[in-house]
Parts: C-alpha cells; sequence; structure tokens
C-alpha cells in the first residue's frame, strides 16, 4: 500500500469513528433527564470529537508531517462537512428552511471548534484525565439550565468519557498500524 492509500485509510477511519464516537456521546447525554437541545448537542459533541481526533492524528502520525497535516485539515473540518451534508439534505427533500443560509451555521460551528482547539493543545495527547476534565467543559454546554446537577456528575452518570477516551486508543492504533 502506498501513502496515499495509507493516508486515505487514515482519513476514512478517523471520520467514521469520529462520526460514530459523536453520536455516542451526544445519544448518552440526550438519554440524561432534562429537556437538552438536539442540535446543540449534535454540534457540541462534533466539534468535540473532531478536535479530539486532531489531536490523536497529531500523534499516531508524527512521522508522516505533511501528510498528517491534510488529515488533522480533513478531520478538523468534519463540522463543516456535515453542516454541508444536512444543508443538501435539506435542500434534496424540499425541507430547507427559507431564508436559512449555511454561513450562520459555519460561523457556530466555527466558534464551537475554536473553542476546543483552544482547550485540547496540539501536540498533547488527550488521554483519561484530560479528556474528563475537558469533557466536562462540554457537558456544562450541553447540559440544559437549571438540571439539579452538575456538569461532573452528568458527565460521570453517562458513557461519554468511556466512549472518547476507547475512541482515542482505537485511532492512535490505527495511525501506528497503518504508517508501519
Amino acid at each position: 500500500m502506498d501513502s496515499n492509500e495509507r493516508i486515505a485509510r487514515v482519513t476514512a477511519f478517523a471520520a467514521l469513528g469520529t462520526l460514530t464516537t459523536t453520536q455516542q456521546i451526544a445519544g448518552s447525554v440526550l438519554s440524561l433527564p432534562g429537556d437538552a437541545d438536539p442540535a446543540l448537542v449534535a454540534e457540541e459533541s462534533l466539534a468535540l470529537v473532531s478536535v479530539v481526533s486532531a489531536r490523536v492524528i497529531e500523534g499516531g502520525l508524527r512521522e508522516l508531517v505533511e501528510e498528517r497535516a491534510a488529515v488533522v485539515r480533513s478531520v478538523l473540518d468534519l463540522p463543516f462537512l456535515y453542516q454541508d451534508y444536512l444543508l443538501g439534505e435539506a435542500i434534496v427533500t424540499g425541507s430547507a428552511k427559507a431564508g436559512f443560509t449555511p454561513d450562520e451555521s459555519y460561523q457556530r460551528m466555527h466558534r464551537k471548534r475554536e473553542f476546543y482547539l483552544s482547550h485540547l493543545s496540539s501536540g498533547v495527547f488527550p488521554g483519561e484525565n484530560l479528556l474528563s476534565d475537558k469533557l466536562e467543559l462540554w457537558m456544562g454546554r450541553v447540559s440544559p439550565p437549571k438540571t439539579g446537577s452538575p456538569p461532573r456528575a452528568r458527565l460521570e452518570s453517562s458513557d461519554a468519557l468511556g466512549q472518547v477516551v476507547s475512541h482515542a486508543k482505537i485511532l492512535l492504533a490505527f495511525c501506528r498500524r497503518t504508517i508501519v
């Protein structure tokens, strides 16, 4: 397998893992008591997991500097590609809202992605302790006001931390195995 094929496989694997993990953690939040906004939970979760994935790839493909940058950019763009997909779906099904402009959702996703980029530093593998702290921030952002329990307690009553930690470990192992 040549270098381009390896990078394509890592990109596809990372995208699949990112979307799957996003669905899992969004579901874990939406199953908790309270009326969390599903759209907010989905956006925040995708922004978080795409940044976690990018940080894992930075470490997992450390030796492939040029190729790594392309994969990281692709994974960080997943929230925007997802917005594009939803927009396309709305156009095809005829459910697009009049006056909707994708710029609003792109700006919103950009702010969310930047928030998580500022909290998950480049070059630092997002291990369980770090992810625990960052997922507490995420839980605070996705939890409806007045839920009656702090973000840490809500996080501990969900499977989100374990799911994101598993995703990071699986993605790192795949990156390392693919570049050998």
